[in-house]
């Protein structure tokens, strides 16, 4: 395949500090708001971000959200990562293809051996990052690494990547579990299937791609779990962890980008057939709206608080356990749900208007609804939760 060039003037500067560091990047999502907002409906028709808005993304720096330092990257706590997409997502989806690019380079610059490094990251550039944590590849160990095989689907960002990774599993030759690893090889190495017509998210691109006996050299992978070669206590997150924040921030954005946008319109669309008048005036309106608002905050602080939980654990370099990664995503799943109510009543609201394709109602509520189907936010995370719950001594 070819992978469309995209032009970059690198050489972001960071701040250190955690404050700092929050107000630049906040003021990067301010200054990529008007590209991604006037080529929305280009992505959308396109089925992936155009050049204009990836070269946004990157030139910002905004995707570099999760990379090591040492790397040029920001290294961002994931509190501020949280802020960062939400704050995207209140006027754009492709949010959901920031946080998938900054984890696919963050990920590999953090736990790559150093030979990987200098093939993925050649004199300190840093490329553009897309693929998948579940491990649908299977590979075969060969002299100097792996031979893999596998399709992986909803590789988010890959027709304008350079590297893809993927979860692969090894079986082991002593009838034990599968060691599981993730592979990082060039995406012009990969074959992308053009499967993406779906619903929602149609910007993101996220086609299926596959390899079929690709040799991966074992620099090129690392084994899921083991510790970190650089960066601090963000690598120190569980795997679940390091990604979990992200579903939440893009809901809760989304979620009141939606709320946003019918207030919006209620103050100058009337509705009534005898007395007409503004949407707005409306008790069954206003109840909505007051509902909704308190929904979302209620699960922003949610969210907010088990993730600052989550990240003193990290920084006291302690393992993040089994029954706070339930937890994470449970809270995960219900920032999605509250979401999908909010996104779903303010379409209601909006009336005829909401059902056309310039209307960003329309596809809030269908980009909500394609976020919901990751794995990530399944209904399974309740009952996982649940059953480490009746498990459990600790009442909360």
């Amino acid at each position: 395949m070819t992978i469309t060039p995209f032009s970059s003037d690198q050489g972001w500067n960071f701040p250190p500090g955690r404050e700092q560091k929050r107000e630049a990047l906040l003021r990067a999502v301010d200054s990529v708001r008007d590209v991604l907002v006037a080529e929305s409906a280009e992505s959308e028709a396109n089925g992936t971000l155009t050049a204009a808005s990836v070269n946004a993304l990157y030139d910002s720096g905004l995707l570099a959200l999760k990379l090591p330092e040492v790397l040029g990257g920001a290294e961002a706590d994931p509190i501020t990562q949280m802020e960062v997409i939400e704050a995207l997502a209140l006027f754009d989806s492709s949010a959901w293809l920031l946080f998938v690019g900054a984890t696919n380079i963050g990920a590999p610059g953090a736990y790559l051996p150093d030979q990987g490094i200098e093939q993925m990251f050649p004199d300190g550039y840093v490329p553009k990052g897309a693929g998948v944590g579940a491990p649908m590849g299977v590979a075969t160990p060969v002299p100097g690494g792996f031979k893999v095989t596998g399709r992986w689907p909803f590789g988010s960002g890959i027709r304008h990547s350079e590297w893809v990774s993927g979860g692969i599993r090894v079986d082991s030759t002593s009838g034990g579990p599968p060691e599981i690893r993730r592979v990082s090889m060039r995406t012009e190495d990969v074959t992308v299937h053009d499967n993406w017509q779906v619903a929602g998210l149609r910007g993101t691109g996220s086609c299926d791609f596959s390899v079929n006996g690709t040799f991966v050299p074992e620099y090129m992978t690392y084994v899921v779990g083991d510790p970190a070669h650089r960066g601090g206590d963000l690598y120190r997150l569980s795997r679940l962890g390091f990604v979990i924040n992200e579903h939440m921030a893009f809901a809760i954005g989304l979620g009141r980008r939606a709320l946003n946008a019918t207030m919006s319109l209620a103050e100058v669309k009337s509705r009534g057939r005898e007395s007409p008048s503004l949407i707005a005036e409306q008790p069954t309106f206003q109840r909505m709206v007051g509902e909704c608002d308190v929904r979302l905050k209620a699960a922003r602080a949610l969210c907010f608080e088990v993730y600052e939980d989550a990240w003193e654990v990290a920084q006291e370099g302690s393992p993040g356990s089994d029954l706070e990664d339930a937890n994470l995503r449970a809270c995960a799943v219900l920032a999605t749900d509250v979401a999908i109510d909010v996104a779903s009543a303010a379409f209601r609201a909006g009336g005829g208007s909401a059902l056309y394709d310039s209307s960003d109602l329309q596809r809030c509520l269908r980009d909500i609804h394609a976020a919901a189907q990751h794995f990530v936010v399944s209904d399974a995370a309740y009952e996982a939760l649940g059953k480490m719950r009746m498990g459990s001594v600790d009442p909360l």
